[in-house]
C-alpha cells in the first residue's frame, strides 16, 4: 500500500537539519524525494560523532525514504539538469540563505515559467527581510532571538539555559511540512502552485505564544502580570530517581495528595496566605515526601489515583519503556552500510496510504543515473555530463 504522497516528486535543496526532517517527513509519507546534493554532499553526512561504516546516524534518520542525485550548480549545465528534473516535480524545497536560489538562477519567479503547478518552499533562518536576514543562522541562534533559550531560566537575573535538543531546526521543519501539504491540497483543488516561505524565527514565535507569552499577548498599560510558567516542580526525586507529576485539575491534586500519604495541603492552613496558597512552601512538603518513596513504589500509588505521571527515563532507558515498546514506536532494520539500525517511525498512523520507512539514506549521489534516466536524459548524455564532472 502506497503512502498519502505517492505520486508527488520532490526535489530536495536541503541540508543539515530543518529542510531534510522536513522532506524526509514527505518521504516517510510516500513522495519520491530526489536529494540534489553539491559534489562535496550534504555536510551533516559527516558531522556529529555517531557513526558506523561511514553512515551517520543523524543523516541516516533525516535522509531515509530519499534518492541521491550530485549536480555541481556552479556549471550553467548543471542548473539546466535541475531545471529539468524540475519541469516535472510537484515541489522543490530549499534552505539556503536568502537571495542565493536567485543568485543561481533557479529562484521560484524562473521556475514557475517552466513548471506554473510548481510548489516551491522556502526555509531559512530570520526570514528575507531585516537586520538579521543575511546572518548565518543555527537552532541556537534562534533560541536566543525567539526567547527560547530564557523559558529555562531568566536572562534579566541569571545566566539564559539552551534547550538540548535542536528543537527549533525541528519545529520548523514539522510547520514546512504541514505547510507544503496545504499548499499541495490547494494546488489539487485549484490548480495554481505557489511559493511558501517559512522562517525558522517565525515558527519559534508560533510554538512559544500560547503558554509562554501569555505576559505579552495583550496590549495596554492595564494588564495584569502573572509569573511565567515554570516546569521545574514538575520533576519529583524519589528515594532511588525521578518521576515527573503534573497535577492540573483539583481531583488530581487531591489524588496526588492520597498517593503521598498527606492532607489535602490546599485547604492546609500552614500554606494559606491572604493572596492564595503558598505555593513554595507546599512544594517543599511534597518533595519531602516524595524522598520517602522508592519510585517502584510511588508509581503506583500515583496510577491508582488517576494523577498525572511518569518515570523520568534517562537516554538509554527510552527504547525499552513498556508503553515505546507495546507501540512499536521504535523500528529496526538492516541499513545496507552501517548495519543494524533502530529509528522512530513515522508518527502519523494512516489506515489506508500508511507511512514507512520505504527506503535507506542513500550514498551520496547513489541514484545519479537512475533519476536521470527517468527524467530523459540518453545513456551517451549521462556519461558525458559525469565525464565534464557536471554530475556524479
Amino acid at each position: 500500500m502506497a503512502g498519502p504522497f505517492d505520486g508527488i516528486r520532490v526535489i530536495d535543496l536541503t541540508t543539515i537539519y530543518s529542510g531534510p526532517i522536513c522532506t524526509s517527513i514527505l518521504g516517510d509519507q510516500g513522495a519520491d524525494v530526489i536529494k540534489v546534493e553539491s559534489p562535496t554532499g550534504d555536510w551533516i553526512r559527516g558531522a556529529l560523532n555517531v557513526q558506523r561504516n561511514g553512515v551517520g546516524g543523524s543523516f541516516a534518520m533525516m535522509n531515509r525514504n530519499k534518492r541521491s542525485i550530485v549536480i555541481d550548480l556552479s556549471q550553467d549545465d548543471g542548473k539546466e539538469v535541475l531545471r529539468t528534473l524540475i519541469r516535472d516535480a510537484d515541489l522543490v524545497i530549499e534552505n539556503f540563505r536568502p537571495g542565493v536560489m536567485e543568485r543561481l538562477g533557479v529562484g521560484y519567479e524562473s521556475l514557475k515559467q517552466i513548471n506554473p503547478t510548481l510548489v516551491f518552499a522556502s526555509i531559512n533562518g530570520m526570514g528575507a527581510a531585516g537586520p538579521y536576514a543575511n546572518r548565518r543562522v543555527y537552532d541556537a541562534i534562534v533560541q536566543s532571538v525567539s526567547g527560547i533559550a530564557a523559558l529555562q531560566a531568566d536572562p534579566h537575573i541569571e545566566r539564559p539555559i539552551m534547550v538540548n535538543s535542536l528543537m527549533c531546526d525541528k519545529l520548523t521543519s514539522m510547520t514546512a511540512a504541514q505547510a507544503i501539504s496545504a499548499a499541495l491540497f490547494a494546488r489539487e483543488r485549484h490548480g495554481k502552485g505557489q511559493r511558501i516561505d517559512i522562517a525558522m524565527l517565525e515558527a519559534a514565535l508560533f510554538f512559544t505564544w500560547p503558554d509562554n507569552m501569555l505576559n505579552h499577548t495583550f496590549v495596554g498599560d492595564d494588564v495584569p502580570f502573572s509569573p511565567p510558567l515554570m516546569h521545574t516542580n514538575f520533576v519529583r526525586k524519589t528515594a532511588d530517581g525521578y518521576v515527573c507529576t503534573m497535577p492540573v485539575q483539583e481531583a488530581e491534586w487531591i489524588g496526588l495528595f492520597n498517593a503521598l500519604q498527606l492532607p489535602n495541603l490546599l485547604i492546609d492552613e500552614r500554606f494559606l496566605k491572604e493572596d492564595g496558597i503558598d505555593n513554595d512552601a507546599m512544594q517543599i512538603e511534597i518533595n519531602r515526601a516524595f524522598e520517602q518513596f522508592q519510585t517502584a513504589v510511588i508509581m503506583p500509588a500515583l496510577e491508582d489515583n488517576q494523577v498525572p505521571f511518569a518515570k523520568i527515563n534517562a537516554r538509554d532507558e527510552v527504547v525499552s519503556d513498556p508503553q515505546v515498546v507495546a507501540m512499536e514506536a521504535l523500528i529496526e532494520f538492516e541499513h545496507p552500510f552501517a548495519g543494524p539500525m533502530r529509528q522512530a517511525r513515522p508518527p502519523a498512523r494512516f489506515s489506508e496510504t500508511p507511512a514507512g520507512i520505504f527506503r535507506c539514506s542513500p550514498e551520496l549521489g547513489e541514484h545519479t543515473a537512475e533519476v536521470l534516466l527517468e527524467a530523459g536524459f540518453a545513456q551517451d548524455k549521462i556519461k558525458d555530463l559525469k565525464s565534464r564532472q557536471v554530475v556524479r
